[in-house]
């Protein structure tokens, strides 16, 4: 049976294609709480996140840092993949923390459980 492609969301860019559910199934996303922040002394648009991943501790950089200052993050929660390949980000693996943009006003608003959920809980 063909498989019938989904009709582009309109906020998807051009760019933007559909994973595989194969591939998707081979994500870990787990829930992370930022333990520390700080700017990145050598970006512009980075901030240095030490996140828990329920006894993990990462750290990670992430294009936040026009859109909040450091301490606004601090015992947020967002999810985060410890299996995400590990590259350098200027020092750091590479962050994941989900955010949007907001049409109206274009700032980048991070996604979090709407519920408590303990640092190191799986997203399913």
């Amino acid at each position: 049976m063909a498989e019938t492609p989904l009709p582009a969301s309109p906020q998807a860019s051009p760019a933007a294609s559909l994973v595989q559910y194969d591939d998707f199934t081979k994500l870990e996303l787990r829930v992370a709480t930022v333990v520390e922040c700080k700017t990145h002394p050598n970006a512009d648009k980075l901030l240095v996140l030490q996140i828990d991943l329920g006894g993990e501790r990462r750290q990670i950089c992430a294009g936040l840092r026009q859109h909040y200052a450091p301490e606004q993050l601090v015992g947020s929660r967002s999810s985060s993949s410890p299996t995400s390949p590990a590259a350098d980000a200027r020092g750091s693996k590479p962050g994941n923390a989900p955010g949007r943009t907001d049409a109206a006003g274009g700032k980048v608003i991070v996604v979090s459980p709407s519920e408590p959920a303990a640092a190191g809980s799986k997203v399913s």
